[in-house]
């Protein structure tokens, strides 16, 4: 197997820490030495006045989503998505993020066209479909009646509406049978979601167990849609994993989390990205502008208050509400949440691997970890410049991009 040395660089080693001179040795797919002065190998890739970081991570993206307009789900022939999919996921890569967890949408046709080397892309965990209850923040039931749902079910993507506790075991078994890595449910309502409000509360403490126990009897997680207060503490009681927005926390909700080891991935840059596309002229639904409005000043106080409590925190960002591609948006606005940048970045590293199931295999830079490297010219402390600053992306120890562009 080939050996590559990537010499006269700083190397970020994902827990937090900061960056420090060193040299780092891929062999295969792996990582096998890290020091300074090595020597050996005949391939050299020079580092100098560059950071080495391991492979970013995005715990939340929906790459069958391209923007959130209603014009482009009643247009768009069904299999455009996969298409659309195919771009987003090279997009994604080209910044530096070699692994995403796909939060619904994404069946398993599309994760094993990445492991297959189909398509270029991060390596997916995938939940397929969003479990919601009836006129709940995944019914895309519409006030003339019709229903359009951001992600039309169809053999390999099950419809996720459930109510009571077999109807939610039956879909749950449904989902896992589809090929989902891991279970994601909506206990709250939404900011794109018409007929809702992100404060209310949706699903019952039984129905949560049930989920909780049919992906514990897989091996397999829950991830929770939960944005308003009850919502929130009912998944944080059920044993959900992780709270994904967690807009209106309250100090009850942040004790239980902590109590739990419960994680949050804020995607602070969601609503943010519903904003950006009403100003630039795409048809988002008054509802979700004004909602999106009314929430960003709330998320952010309560992610501050989260991340000063010690929960748990793992980067994510949403894409698919804003565009692929624009995923370290996210970073910046994490540390105008008290987040230093060395945090920032292992929240987006080891964090997230961590998260995932993958704290053992991705998310550091040390002897035996997958080869998934990000390499940043100038400081990576500068997040505000990260995604400019990009320069290669390597996958398993192959150089995937350069300054931006798949090789």
């Amino acid at each position: 197997m080939a050996r590559i040395l990537f010499s006269g660089g700083k190397v970020f080693d994902g827990s937090g820490a900061d960056p420090v001179a060193a040299d780092l040795v891929v062999e295969g797919d792996r990582i096998v030495e890290i020091g300074a002065g090595l020597h050996g190998p005949e391939q050299v890739v020079d580092c100098t006045g560059m950071t080495l970081l391991p492979g970013l991570i995005d715990c939340h993206v929906h790459v069958t989503v391209s923007d959130v307009t209603i014009k482009s789900r009643v247009e768009n022939p069904f299999s455009y998505q996969f298409y659309q999919a195919a771009q987003n996921l090279a997009r994604t890569l080209a910044v530096g993020i070699t692994t995403v967890r796909d939060a619904a949408g994404a069946d398993l046709g599309i994760k094993k066209a990445v492991e297959d080397g189909l398509i270029p892309g991060p390596r997916m965990q995938i939940a397929v479909s969003m479990v919601s209850q009836t006129g709940g923040h995944g019914d895309g039931w519409m006030p003339s009646g019709l229903c359009l749902p951001l992600g039309v079910p169809h053999p390999g993507r099950p419809s996720g509406i459930a109510d009571g506790p077999a109807e939610i075991r039956k879909v749950a078994r449904e989902i896992l049978r589809a090929g989902a890595d891991v279970i994601k449910v909506a206990t709250t309502g939404g900011v794109l979601s018409p007929t809702d409000d992100p404060r209310h509360t949706q699903l019952t403490p039984a129905e949560l167990e049930v989920l909780v126990t049919e992906a514990a009897m897989q091996g397999r997680y829950v991830m929770a849609h939960a944005q308003g207060t009850e919502g929130i503490k009912n998944a944080v009681r059920a044993g959900i994993r992780s709270i994904e927005h967690g807009i209106y926390l309250d100090d009850e909700a942040i004790e239980l989390m902590l109590a739990n080891g419960t994680w949050l991935v804020p995607t602070l840059v969601a609503p943010v990205s519903v904003i950006r596309a009403a100003q630039a002229g795409a048809s988002v639904p008054e509802s979700a502008v004004r909602k999106s409005k009314e929430v960003i000043e709330v998320h952010v106080d309560s992610v501050r208050r989260a991340v000063a409590a010690g929960v748990k925190i793992a980067m994510g960002t949403d894409s698919g509400v804003g565009p692929h591609g624009t995923n370290l948006d996210e970073l910046p606005l994490m540390a105008g949440c008290g987040m230093s940048p060395g945090q920032v970045l292992a929240a987006t590293t080891s964090s997230a691997a961590e998260l995932l199931g993958y704290g053992d295999q991705f998310g550091r830079l040390a002897t035996g970890y997958r080869a998934d490297l990000a390499i940043v010219a100038g400081d990576a402390y500068e997040l505000n410049h990260l995604a400019a600053n990009v320069s290669q992306v390597w996958k398993n120890g192959q150089l995937v991009a350069r300054d931006g562009q798949l090789v």
